[in-house]
């Protein structure tokens, strides 16, 4: 939903950012703002500030920032129109429905949203009459308890093509049957025909939205039959690819303890909350999708799967890491918690001797979880025999193309040398400072000359030392990676516009590793989440990460370049900065080539002369750039 400028600067101004903070918070004044620990970290100092005056939050430990309606997006896990909704409420300002469609479309949904809940209802009572025995029996059989029942909501649907169908179209209720239809309650056949309820002699699971709203239900069968779990189907309310069953009661949990484990199944879920972990949640009988992986980093930035100790609980894994590639960033991934063989998280609470052994046993599998890289190496070498060279370059050539599907440059480049260091673990590669080589990743591996001997003519420069090293240091001259490098950074921290606009371009330089290389990662992750910021809050939060002395350094070093200096114009700091991106990404085209030259030299293949011609095209392009700059 679209809200106006209008509405949403009424609803800023008629809320107090300190009073809503403040009811979750132990605020202080501190002269014109107040301090508070920060709920975002675990901190022993205060440094979440609240300004009244310019109307937002900020951590200077962390960096969280934001308006009132960020803070209870952060703080309660909500969407951004889920939580404008909740504010407009609290200040008693009417959300406004902009054209008569969506007025229309949204009584709809009210409807909608009102014939599940009574659903529902009905489903929770029938599971304590006479009819729902059996059910009630199952679930405690199941090791549930009432507290548990009650809270999910549990239900029963009679073995009846109508009991739910008169129930609620009767006078008492009187939902028009099209409405059970198309909220999934009824079928209606194709050809025509009296609809009948979908649901029938199952133990019923209610399935919300992350408001706790009644969307759809999951039904277990009673006894022999197909399927034996049966979901609702897709709606205007319900996509199972965009939902978790229990998200709406893991947010708390989750928020509270950093974490949040993701199981196989309704009863999966279910037993680990009664074994003390409600942050946990799953999908609808689908692998986990993009969406839900994005839900899941909006409450932990590492997740983690816990999957049944079975062969498709490994392809769930497998399934699970492969579509995560795409979507790593730095401090976001997942984590793989593999049950012992035969286990799921219910059957393990319930073999250790209920909740308090359960949660021990849990406990311990998932403090033993698998990083996603560890998954990735697992799924290309278990059970493949690797006693040649030309499987290991089998391996080497599967990991890589792994590895192009991680969009983050970042990213990449870490899985790339972690990949190469379990290659040197497994295989010995002789990595050593007396015979060093390139790692496989690299276009290099064993056999291959070693740094002592003479490189060829298509030998590739010594990259300098990070930070001041390499040939140009030693002869007293300045080191030209490090000069744009500081160049860049001095401009776009003096000139915070164009840090903004320029973020992504900042994210892929190519950058020595060192501490100009943290100073990089650090503002990309801090403009990130501070889209709107300026020269004193950058400094602040810099100083604040430990950043004073490189930045006084710096800065003094390029105080002779007028276009970073603050007093430049946006202009003028702009034609500066493209310029030295301009040379920096023509210096790496160039070393890219040089080192396709060598490869060429040394493996003369049709591939690595495709990717040569490749990269000394990109080489040409980028020096092409370059002088249309100068020009």
């Amino acid at each position: 939903m679209a809200f106006s400028p209008q509405f949403l600067e009424e609803l800023r101004n008629r809320l107090s950012i300190a009073d809503v903070i403040g009811r979750k918070l132990r605020l202080q004044r501190r002269g014109r703002e107040y301090l508070a620990l920060c709920p975002f970290h675990n901190e022993k100092t205060p440094s979440f500030t609240v300004s009244e005056e310019k109307g937002f939050f900020h951590c200077f430990g962390c960096g969280a920032h934001g308006d009132v309606v960020g803070f209870v997006m952060r703080s309660e896990g909500l969407s951004f129109p889920e939580a404008v909704e909740k504010l407009a409420q609290e200040a008693g300002l009417p959300v406004p429905a902009s054209t008569p469609e969506e007025r229309v479309r949204a009584q709809h949904q009210t409807s909608a949203l009102a014939v599940l809940e009574a659903a529902a209802a009905w489903f929770e009572r029938q599971l304590r009459a006479p009819a729902g025995r059996a059910a009630l029996d199952y679930l405690k059989g199941r090791g549930l308890d009432e507290a548990t029942i009650a809270r999910f909501r549990l239900g029963y649907a009679p073995d009846s093509r109508g009991a739910l169908k008169a129930a609620l179209t009767g006078k008492d209720a009187g939902f028009p049957e099209a409405l059970l239809v198309e909220t999934g309650l009824l079928i209606r056949p194709d050809g025509g025909g009296t609809a009948y309820d979908r649901f029938r002699g199952r133990v019923m699971f209610p399935i919300t939205d992350r408001r706790g709203r009644v969307i759809a239900f999951g039904g277990r069968i009673l006894g022999p039959g197909e399927p034996k779990y049966l979901n609702s189907p897709e709606t205007p309310l319900f996509q199972k690819g965009r939902t978790l069953y229990g998200l709406a009661q893991a947010l708390r949990p989750a928020r509270e303890t950093g974490e949040v484990i993701v199981a196989e199944g309704y009863m999966d879920v279910i037993a680990l909350v009664q074994a003390g972990f409600g942050q946990s949640v799953a999908p609808l009988g689908t692998a986990l999708t993009e969406e839900q992986m994005m839900e899941l980093w909006r409450l932990a930035p590492e997740p983690i799967l816990c999957f049944d100790g079975d062969s498709a609980g490994e392809r769930a894994a497998a399934r699970a890491a492969d579509r995560a590639l795409p979507l790593l960033k730095p401090g976001r991934s997942l984590r793989f918690a593999l049950l012992p063989a035969g286990e799921d998280p219910d059957s393990l609470v319930r073999r250790e001797g209920g909740a308090s052994g359960g949660a021990s046993a849990l406990r311990e599998v998932l403090d033993r979880a698998q990083p996603l890289s560890a998954i990735l190496w697992q799924m290309e070498t278990a059970g493949r025999p690797l006693d040649t060279p030309e499987r290991r370059a089998g391996l080497r050539e599967r990991l890589r193309e792994r590895l192009r599907r991680i969009a983050d440059r970042t990213v990449y480049q870490d899985y790339r040398i972690e990949m190469e260091r379990r290659m040197d673990a497994e295989f010995g590669y002789d990595r050593g400072a007396g015979r060093r080589r390139t790692g496989p990743f690299q276009g290099q591996g064993p056999g291959y000359p070693s740094a002592g001997r003479s490189p060829g003519r298509f030998a590739a420069p010594r990259s300098p030392v990070a930070w001041g090293g390499g040939e140009a240091a030693r002869r007293g001259m300045p080191d030209p990676d490090r000069l744009q490098q500081e160049l860049a950074l001095a401009t776009l921290i003096n000139h915070p516009d164009l840090l903004v606009r320029h973020a992504e371009d900042l994210a892929h330089m190519a950058f020595s590793e060192g501490p100009l290389d943290r100073l990089r990662r650090t503002l990309v992750d801090f403009v990130a989440v501070h889209p709107e910021l300026d020269s004193e809050m950058l400094s602040h939060y810099l100083s604040q990460q430990g950043f004073s002395g490189l930045l006084e350094a710096l800065l003094h070093r390029t105080r002779d370049k007028r276009f970073t200096l603050p007093a430049a114009s946006t202009e003028q700091a702009s034609e500066g900065f493209l310029h030295i991106l301009a040379l920096m990404r023509e210096r790496e085209a160039r070393r890219e080539a040089e080192a396709a030259a060598q490869r060429l030299a040394e493996e003369w293949t049709d591939e690595a002369l495709a990717r040569f011609e490749a990269k000394q095209r990109a080489s040409l392009e980028g020096e092409s750039r370059r002088r249309d700059l100068d020009r």
